[in-house]
């Protein structure tokens, strides 16, 4: 019996949502807050067995043909990300086997409860007690599944326990002290998910670290593929490594002309450490975020770069009941809000400089939190023109899964093809306001060394998965030749070898909006306004970039939706 292309998709999201319950919270579907994920090796089969069903429906003919374009779109990304799953968790078993995924989904389903206030305090401490009693049994299962894996990963994952642990130890004091959260089985089933962290961090390091191994690559075939059914790109890996190799090329050049126009005969890297030490001071600090934001929100409303809605926005610090666990755990300063949630006010969550701390440390915080970091990244890039406003031209969109792909989740956002429009949107829009006059030239000089990074990421994604760099090696490219420090240039590697396909979406998403900018400017000449074409763009949603640039040049899409970069 045949059905409809919407009732084959409310199929596909009540699967999503069922199995992945800690992404739904973060998404605005509460059905599932009282639930973790579940692991097991049956459920695991069902798993499998519902993406295959689904995949079997449309591919027999079982599904009609869609019934508008956006219909049609959203069959497609739905079909590629189920294809992408039975890689993921049947073919390949690369998230079953990294520890991360049940200490990422053990505590951020309890973080995504607390960081918004979506229903009344006492219903999501309600859930939070449900998902604590059910920590030990998902980290059971990270001990039956996870038997050996890179050695990065092992670090990462004791490291996350470190934070699950001072969540549900210093967070849970600070949460019964400040917010009245005292309820006894509270307390006893955190106590119990401690115990359970600390048994699963000492597995790690008593069992898994003695087998751990240095093969981070998924396969140059594994990683084509993402690039195809994620992204829509009929590309290959040794084709983006050429491009960013290209890229990195012309930044470093920029940057080095740059450089020259500021201080003749400077070191970009030299004149960069200059940000340090133009900083808030700490009675200014949290203000300085508003203005920021305001005088950039005023600029682009002033040259009419595009529709900025109310989608009100409020800087302040992490939360003391997170401030411990936040260094261990993927705790962003920016959370896409959850589109399915209703929006009062979202909270930018910003390094905490208070006066009563030492003064070296007030220092190294405001050094690390400069003026340009505050404008570039958290302003432009995160809270503002980027992702803030990418976020909310999304949610309103026709697509129901451009609603939903670039949400931030446990460990990454919910589908890997919202990466190029949500990554790519809130890089190009730095360059836009380079373009526009709004930075210094100092800010134009970090301007490059973020698309040197981003080249770096294209370069180190591809040959991680690939097997032509080793784990050392892609550490060692963003130290040496990206300029990174020792530390971040390490935490941006586990990061690349962890999701494959993840890293190179920042470049390729902001050159391929830069180039469907200039070929539309071509074609409609004196026709083209900048305004117009930003607010069309961001209206088709987190859906991969290359679909959006067929859409708006009226161009068909193949059925599997594969598109072609610029290849100069």
């Amino acid at each position: 019996m045949a059905i409809s292309t919407s009732e084959w998709l409310d199929q596909f999201f009540e699967s999503y949502y069922r199995n992945r319950p800690v992404s739904a919270t973060f998404i605005g579907v509460h059905e599932y807050d009282d639930r973790l994920p579940d692991y097991s090796e049956s459920s695991v089969a069902r798993l499998l067995s519902e993406t295959r069903a689904l995949l079997d429906q449309v591919d027999t003919g079982v599904v009609d043909a869609p019934a508008t374009t956006w219909e049609a779109i959203d069959r497609l990304l739905a079909r590629n990300f189920l294809l992408t799953q039975v890689w993921e968790w049947g073919d390949s078993r690369v998230m079953l086997d990294n520890p991360c995924l049940y200490t990422g989904e053990a505590t951020f389903g309890i973080v995504s409860l607390l960081l918004r206030e979506y229903s009344p305090l006492e219903e999501r401490v309600a859930s939070s007690v449900r998902r604590l009693t059910a920590i030990p049994e998902l980290l059971a299962q990270g001990r039956s599944n996870v038997t050996s894996c890179p050695a990065a990963w092992i670090d990462k994952a004791v490291s996350e326990c470190d934070g699950g642990i001072a969540l549900l130890t210093d967070g849970v004091e600070v949460l019964a002290t400040r917010y009245g959260v005292t309820r006894p089985d509270c307390h006893e089933a955190a106590a119990t998910a401690v115990a359970a962290y600390r048994e699963f961090r000492q597995y790690l390091i008593d069992e898994v670290t003695p087998a751990a191994h240095d093969n981070y690559a998924v396969g140059a075939e594994a990683f084509d593929m993402l690039l195809r059914l994620g992204h829509s790109l009929d590309l290959d890996g040794e084709a983006v490594t050429t491009y960013a190799h290209k890229r990195l090329a012309e930044a470093r050049a920029e940057m080095a002309a740059l450089a020259a126009r500021i201080v003749p005969v400077a070191d970009p890297q030299t004149l960069l450490s200059r940000h340090a030490d133009d900083h808030p001071s700490v009675e200014d600090y949290y203000a300085t975020y508003q203005a920021e934001w305001d005088r950039s929100h005023a600029f682009t409303v002033e040259r009419d770069l595009l529709h900025w809605p109310d989608y009100p926005i409020t800087f302040e610090p992490i939360p003391n009941w997170a401030q411990a666990a936040a260094p261990h755990l993927y705790f962003l300063f920016y959370r896409a809000p959850a589109p399915f949630d209703t929006h009062v006010n979202q909270r930018y969550l910003v390094t905490p400089i208070e006066p009563d701390m030492p003064v070296d440390e007030q220092e190294r915080r405001l050094r690390a939190t400069n003026l340009s970091q505050i404008r570039l990244n958290h302003v432009i890039h995160h809270g503002g023109i980027g992702h803030h406003v990418q976020n909310w031209w999304a949610y309103r969109g026709e697509s129901r899964i451009g609603k939903m792909a670039a949400v931030d989740c446990a460990l990454r956002i919910a589908m890997l093809g919202g990466g190029t429009m949500a990554e790519g949107w809130a890089c190009y829009a730095v360059d836009l306001m380079a373009e526009q006059g709004y930075l210094t030239p100092l800010e134009e000089l970090s301007e490059q060394q973020g698309l040197a990074r981003m080249a770096g990421r294209a370069i180190v994604d591809v040959g991680l998965h690939r097997g032509d760099l080793s784990f050392d090696e892609a550490v060692a490219f963003y130290r040496d030749e990206i300029g990174m420090s020792e530390a971040a240039s390490r935490s941006e590697a586990v990061k690349n070898s962890m999701f494959p396909g993840a890293a190179m979406m920042y470049l390729i998403g902001t050159d391929a909006i830069h180039d469907l900018r200039e070929e539309l400017r071509n074609r409609r000449g004196s026709d083209f306004n900048l305004g117009r074409f930003h607010d069309d763009f961001l209206s088709h949603g987190a859906i991969p970039v290359a679909l959006t640039a067929k859409l708006m040049k009226g161009e068909p899409i193949d059925a599997d939706g594969y598109v072609s970069p610029r290849s100069d």
